[in-house]
């Protein structure tokens, strides 16, 4: 059986935009976005962030010190009680660093190659689903996906994405404050 979802990026939407996040001790949580998340779990919907890492291909973190930064991000959002239930992500870039990190992929957004493997690994229903992001390539990875919602978060780089949307994708493109407001927009939807 398939089910609806919600789909992450991580900087500027769950986390301070701090450019290469390549360190634990770094990781700081946006205000209110474990309390975004935590209201997402409560009504039982999964939450699988989906975030370009490209500092692996350019050689500014291992893949080791990404899981690291994200065991840190969950030990934070536990702290709220809120929880992830998966981390995708895509290490390459097609200009920077060597093969095979440097490549055109299905991957990295606005591709919607994350989505679909969240979608398989975890018996996702990507119609019934929704993606949360402060970018443009959030967006549109979630409309290539074929995802139920999008919503823009004017945190991170929000603001800014959502002066550069066209008038088409301004009107198709739900928008929040930050996460709290947005899983308010996914839940009021969902009917919960």
């Amino acid at each position: 059986m398939t089910r609806a979802a919600v789909f992450l990026d991580r900087d500027g939407t769950l986390l301070d935009e701090l450019g290469f996040l390549t360190r634990p001790e770094d990781v700081r949580l946006l205000p209110r976005a474990a309390q975004g998340v935590r209201a997402l779990n409560e009504a039982e919907l999964p939450v699988v962030v989906v975030t370009n890492q490209s500092g692996i291909a350019r050689g500014l973190l291992s893949e080791r010190e990404l899981a690291a930064v994200h065991a840190r991000l969950e030990r934070e959002l536990a702290l709220e009680g809120a929880r992830v239930d998966g981390f995708l992500h895509c290490p390459h870039h097609p200009e920077h660093g060597a093969p095979p990190l440097r490549q055109v992929c299905a991957c990295r957004k606005p591709e919607p190659g994350l989505l679909f493997e969240a979608a398989a690994r975890f018996g996702l229903d990507l119609s019934a689903s929704w993606i949360v992001g402060d970018s443009a390539r959030d967006l549109e990875a979630g409309r290539r996906a074929g995802v139920a919602g999008r919503v823009l978060v004017l945190t991170g780089k929000g603001r800014a994405t959502l002066a550069e949307l066209e008038r088409e994708e301004r009107a198709r493109t739900q928008v929040a404050d930050d996460l709290v407001e947005a899983a308010e927009l996914v839940l009021a939807r969902q009917g919960k």
